[in-house]
């Protein structure tokens, strides 16, 4: 890049940088750096200038250097329990988008349900990213506490003290979904858990079964499950024929899926026989028939840890955001048989 009307150098150029686009334009080094960094704080048509002559020169920002400088490093983590367990992509994407818009990119660790791996994973990222949102952590508390000490972090559906937390409260919906069971002659019910003893939505919902079913005066039996695999709700269908259940709520939509499989294996049909609900809305109608589910927002989830984990920068994010799930009754719910 040569003079103010210069390009770059080119292969035997030099290597453009702030100083000789910043001279290009006519303007200071910071203006540069601010145009890529803050771009809040100039003039729009600065901020096009700029932008305009860094592609015609071939000039990239340097963002290691910036990370020094500033102590910001222009990119977000996220940790994730299960890549697999449709929950989470549409949670990612809704973040990256929000990154995006903030100029930010997006780093992702995935722990498959060890603690070990998802402490490394926070101890590895905290270096590269401006902050950390960790979904359905399996730390214990003490230790999140710690981490929330040390790092800038947000944790999603994991409910721990004295950290900034954003939450889905399943708990009335799936109250709402016993007494609507209950209203439509259901008198036995089965409930297929979560498998993670450290799952905060797990012990939410678990608790929300068995309180609204003992209000009611209906009978409850909890079916544990291994891992909480389409396969482990399949092999459970025969479990909840023998305990006479009419009607299965389910941790989640992947094991109501499976019950469901299963149940079809055994002749049973939905909702003629047993009515079924699951949890979180990730398969929606493509079940046969539509699955009924307790319906969470994560699109609102993700705007608010987002919005936790960065504003206020250089203060540690703190706050309880409590986000409210709703039912949504479709095919897989009827009378109770007889």
């Amino acid at each position: 890049m040569t003079g103010r009307g210069g390009a770059s150098g080119g292969a035997g150029g030099a290597r453009p940088t702030i100083t000789l686009l910043a001279a290009q334009l006519g303007v200071s080094p910071a203006t540069v750096s601010r145009a890529f960094s803050r771009p809040e704080l100039l003039r729009p048509e600065t901020v096009e200038r700029v932008l305009e002559a860094a592609r015609a020169a071939g000039y990239v920002p340097n963002r290691h250097a910036r990370a020094l400088s500033t102590g910001r490093t222009g990119a977000v983590g996220i940790v994730v329990t299960d890549i697999a367990n449709p929950f989470f992509p549409p949670l990612i994407r809704h973040v990256q988008n929000l990154a995006q818009e903030r100029g930010l990119n997006v780093l992702l660790a995935d722990t498959d349900e060890q603690p070990r791996r998802e402490e490394a994973a926070v101890a590895l990222l905290s270096h590269q990213v401006e902050g950390l949102l960790l979904c359905s952590s399996r730390l214990a508390s003490t230790t999140l506490r710690r981490l929330a000490q040390q790092h800038r972090l947000v944790l999603v559906n994991r409910d721990v003290y004295d950290t900034a937390r954003v939450l889905l409260d399943t708990g009335p919906a799936v109250r709402e979904a016993v007494t609507r069971l209950a209203e439509l002659g259901h008198r036995r019910l089965a409930y297929l858990a979560g498998p993670q003893p450290r799952s905060w939505s797990n012990s939410q919902r678990s608790a929300a079964v068995h309180d609204q079913a003992a209000e009611l005066g209906l009978e409850l039996t909890s079916l544990p499950t291994a891992h909480g695999t389409y396969e482990d709700g399949y092999a459970l269908a025969d479990r909840v024929r023998v305990a006479g259940a009419t009607a299965v709520v389910a941790f989640d939509d992947i094991l109501a899926h499976g019950v469901m499989g299963g149940l079809a294996s055994l002749g049973v049909q939905v909702p003629r026989d047993v009515s079924v609900i699951g949890c979180d809305d990730v398969l929606a109608t493509t079940t046969h028939p539509p699955l009924s589910t307790i319906a969470v927002d994560r699109r609102a989830v993700a705007e608010a840890s987002m919005a936790m984990l960065l504003e206020g920068p250089g203060a540690q994010p703190s706050g309880r955001t409590l986000l409210l799930a709703r039912l949504v009754l479709r095919g897989t719910v009827g009378p109770a048989p007889g």
